[in-house]
């Protein structure tokens, strides 16, 4: 039975939202607690702790690659590595399947593992724990370091006051539908697309079939692979910016839903991501 079985279309218009770094302020201490470091004790890395955390950060948080697939990350800070650290097994084997997997998730790292021999499947293999040992260090993770943005509730139950309203994130399922329930955040959404359903392009590419008009569709992000997620379909984009999140969701509210309900979404848009480009230093 898929995920889409159990939703019925109740409105003309549809709002996807991200999840880490866009209604949850989460995405830092994630990555500087959990993603970062357990990559440097899989691998052995801990010789060169410092500078190779510092570049996680910058790849997944403070640049265009800003909410990378976690699989895509790893893969792009440990050719890095292999050019200037130390030499990892396998990893082009790792980055092209990044590159070409139907699906980056644990199951689906774990079925190649499977499928691949010698150091594709050594390389694998570790991805596959780092992953779960990071959704472990998640689980652990002070509860007051993952709250939502101020602002974000409001503009989920703003949202959902005129539109269908889907979480369209690429963490694991069952931290988001933790994180969000919560907060009773997850009363003011309709469906959970987590990493186990697929990309965020298609994710929204599902949402689609349910035959909504593409000009009446938002997607909510915080980073360059929402945007291109959203644009992938077209449909539109607003962005939440880093360092100014409750501002954007301010104005999510004040005026990005209106011009979305009004048709005049395409001009604005085009503003806003010119905004959320320069924020990012793209």
């Amino acid at each position: 039975m898929s995920i889409f079985d159990g939703f019925e279309r109740k409105h003309e218009y549809l709002i996807c939202v991200d999840s880490d770094g866009c209604v949850m302020d989460t995405m830092n201490c994630k990555h500087f607690h959990c993603f970062g470091p357990c990559m440097v004790a899989e691998w052995g890395l801990e010789e060169w702790k410092e500078e190779i955390l510092d570049r996680w950060n910058v790849i997944n948080l403070f640049s265009m690659t800003r909410g990378i697939n976690r699989f895509k990350g790893l893969a792009m800070a440990l050719k890095e590595i292999d050019g200037k650290y130390k030499k990892i097994a396998g990893v082009d084997a790792l980055a092209q399947w990044a590159d070409t997997a139907p699906a980056l998730s644990n199951d689906a790292v774990s079925k190649a593992a499977e499928a691949a021999q010698g150091d594709a499947k050594l390389v694998l293999q570790k991805a596959l724990s780092w992953s779960k040992a990071v959704n472990a260090a998640i689980v652990e993770l002070d509860e007051s370091l993952k709250i939502p943005y101020t602002g974000a509730k409001e503009g989920l139950a703003a949202a959902h006051a005129f539109a269908d309203v889907a979480m369209v994130s690429s963490a694991n399922r069952d931290a988001v539908e933790e994180e969000w329930g919560k907060f009773d955040l997850l009363e003011h959404t309709d469906i959970v697309l987590a990493q186990d359903v697929g990309s965020k392009a298609t994710c929204i590419a599902a949402m689609l079939k349910f035959g909504y008009d593409p000009q009446k569709v938002l997607m909510v992000g915080d980073a360059p692979g929402d945007c291109d997620a959203a644009e992938r379909n077209g449909v539109h984009y607003y962005p939440i910016l880093v360092n100014h999140e409750k501002e954007s969701w301010d104005e999510a509210i004040c005026v990005a839903y209106g011009n979305l309900q009004s048709g005049t979404y395409t001009a604005y848009g085009a503003e806003k991501k010119n905004q959320f480009l320069k924020n990012l230093g793209g």
